[in-house]
């Protein structure tokens, strides 16, 4: 036995099957007996019959005794190998004529024993686009998965910043298509105090200098998108009495009614936070929402205890994840006090008498402030700290994808004054012909398109620094009557040492449009393969009526849904896909603190003009961006500013386009 184990370790484990001769010379052949099949004199032979060995010989005794008799484990081969092997019992097998058994489907059961699954599901990475399961075939957080979803808890003292992170969250996160909405208790409050009427309280605050005011009007036959509107309460029956404690028309909003000594007015704002909250709970569990963000100071342990046990008590399995922001840079706080100013509460009022009372409102919310620390870790509660946005970030416990990218994401931050500048390239030779993709040369007017853009941006980079310095010499604080521009918080750095970046993709027209900046030492440029256009896979180079005529299934595929919609191929790609590979880019574009044009292609300006300009899912793809269009976005603390420009190709020039909004493109070619 120890002999057999032994050679087992050494044989071949599966041998190749072997036949000493060609049965009564078949095919012309001859008797051979030197344990070599005809298979193996050359390529191009016609393969030898096998001849079965005697049934009653076990395969692996003969070939034991046979191996044995030639001297292996004790020396050299005295013998020729005998003359049948077999790889194994199943080349002994004759065919059978019976019918096959029939297939039985796998059932659903519970391995390794017969106890029901009470544990629950396991959670995992989601990414439209790029992840589907049965679960989640959109790749989208799924009903099932309740324990992916995320609610998101805001803590810090006023002025910090945190409406701020809450909308660049939200952005960031529904730009991923996950879909997420804010929750302030700040609009109930004002609700409830008749200072904003139930029908404008929303997750978004509509003034003009709010992006999603500008870009409302989008692509649905040009009608405007409803905002994120919160059924405000009936009443809020503290007592049992079935009234408000305080009438809304009586209702304090001074820095009195933020004392945490106020017994009255606490349990008022307490009951408001959970009211929202329960509202942010039906969103998630009931309206398919991924993420709900509850942005209100939620600034004492007390608070954020009441909270999560409401949480718990709705659905125990729902991630929670604090965000606290804590401000101790002065020029940050000064700015961010100054926006206050021009906030719903103070809008039109004295802004030095405006600017006293949020000074004692914040002194009232320190008396009892507690931050986030030794409560929520004993408890194993997830959270992050962000200092002096996103200077300093500390985490605890982060547990699933979107509070590591959330964190991740929170890094970037900066609000450094700069430009961002997004433009397709020039004219292009598969431009005339409207073929997709490729990687065609500019024509003459699209080489014209660069070095006019070269020259515009040029001359608007120079007017940008005047404006700024123009800014500094202006600014006040407290501001003046009728001043309510927030200033940067970061204008102290130097300006003129911003450095000015163009990034291209990998494509010759995109680099070509940029040969005038190249030529420029004044410009850092650098191509990106994740600008290169949308892949179109086996469709590359066809034209929109081929694919019509050719393939008209896949054109009606694509024209039901745009976003979903993935090109047939080898590197075949959608919406989604593009997305994805963009993610990153979007991150170092918020991270950089200079100026930047990219010069790229149309489905990668739709996503990121879809990222900035917060559109829906279902504007990102039908978003019209022609050739010659320029577009300005200046990151502000309330937002951005967002200018666009059309090429004047006759003047070799580009002329701002007022009032401009995104709408729905009308070309078949796109």
């Amino acid at each position: 036995m120890n002999h057999f184990f032994g050679l087992s370790a050494t044989a071949p484990s599966s041998p190749t099957v072997h036949t000493s001769n060609y049965v009564n010379g078949v095919n012309g052949g001859k008797h051979r007996d030197d344990g070599y099949s005809r298979a193996t004199e050359s390529p191009t032979d016609e393969k030898a019959l096998p001849v079965l060995p005697p049934p009653s010989v076990p395969y692996w005794s003969q070939s034991l005794n046979n191996i044995e008799g030639n001297g292996i484990n004790g020396g050299r081969f005295d013998k020729p190998i005998p003359s049948r092997q077999y790889d194994s019992p199943y080349s002994r097998s004759l065919s059978s004529t019976a019918p096959g058994s029939p297939r039985i489907p796998p059932v659903r059961q519970n391995s390794g024993n017969h106890t029901p699954r009470i544990r629950p599901h396991a959670t995992t990475l989601n990414i439209p686009g790029m992840t589907r399961s049965k679960a989640s075939p959109d790749g989208r957080i799924p009903d099932r998965d309740v324990a992916a979803k995320l609610v998101i808890i805001m803590v810090g003292l006023p002025a910090r910043g945190k409406s701020y992170i809450t909308k660049k969250i939200q952005r960031y996160l529904n730009w991923q298509q996950h879909n997420t909405k804010i929750f302030n208790v700040g609009n109930r409050r004002r609700v409830v105090a008749g200072i904003t009427p139930a029908g404008q309280c929303s997750g978004k605050t509509a003034t003009k200098d709010d992006v999603s005011t500008q870009v409302a009007t989008i692509l649905s036959g040009g009608h405007n998108h409803p905002d994120i509107v919160i059924e405000e309460p009936s009443k809020l029956d503290l007592d049992n009495s079935g009234k408000p404690p305080v009438p809304p028309e009586a209702m304090d909003q001074s820095a009195k009614f933020f004392d945490p000594k106020n017994e009255a007015a606490s349990k008022l704002r307490e009951q408001m936070a959970l009211d929202t909250l329960d509202e942010l709970l039906d969103y998630l569990l009931k309206q398919g929402g991924a993420v709900g963000i509850l942005d209100a100071t939620n600034s004492t342990v007390h608070r954020r205890k009441l909270l999560v046990e409401r949480i718990r008590q709705r659905e125990p399995k729902l991630g929670i994840l604090f965000i606290e922001s804590i401000c101790h840079d002065q020029n940050l706080l000064e700015a961010n006090m100054r926006l206050k100013l021009s906030g719903p509460d103070y809008k039109d009022k004295d802004p030095v008498k405006s600017l006293e009372d949020f000074k004692a409102r914040v002194k009232a919310y320190e008396s009892a402030y507690e931050p986030l620390g030794k409560w929520e870790e004993d408890n194993d509660l997830q959270y992050i700290q962000m200092i002096d946005v996103g200077r300093k970030i500390i985490n605890f416990r982060l547990r699933g994808f979107l509070s590591g990218g959330i964190a991740s994401y929170l890094t970037t931050f900066n609000l450094s004054p700069r430009q961002i500048w997004i433009t397709r390239h020039g004219q292009s030779v598969d431009n005339q012909l409207h073929k997709l993709g490729g990687n065609s040369e500019l024509t003459e007017r699209g080489h014209y398109y660069g070095e006019a853009l070269y020259r515009f941006i040029t001359h608007k980079r120079k007017e940008w620094l005047v404006e700024q310095k123009d800014k500094i010499a202006k600014a006040n604080f407290p501001p003046q009557p009728g001043d309510y521009t927030p200033p940067y918080p970061e204008l102290d750095q130097e300006l003129e040492d911003k450095n000015f970046c163009v990034w291209t993709s990998m494509l010759k027209r995109s680099i070509e449009t940029a040969e005038y900046f190249e030529a420029d030492d004044d410009y850092d440029v650098k191509a990106w393969e994740m600008l290169n256009e949308l892949n179109a896979g086996d469709f590359e180079g066809m034209t929109y009526e081929e694919i019509a005529e050719k393939y008209p299934e896949e054109y009606a595929k694509r024209n039901a849904d745009k976003l979903g919609y993935v090109y047939p191929g080898v590197g075949g790609e959608g919406y989604l896909q593009v997305i994805s590979r963009l993610r990153d880019m979007v991150r170092e574009i918020e991270r950089i603190t200079d100026h930047v044009l990219i010069i790229a292609h149309r489905s990668v300006c739709r996503v990121l003009m879809a990222y900035f300009m917060d559109l829906t899912r279902d504007d990102i793809a039908d978003l019209d961006v022609p050739l010659g269009m320029l577009y300005s976005i200046e990151p502000k603390p309330y937002g951005i500013e967002f200018h666009a420009y059309r090429y004047n190709e006759a003047m070799g020039w580009f002329d701002e386009v007022p009032n401009y909004k995104p709408r729905k493109t009308v070309d078949r070619n796109s």
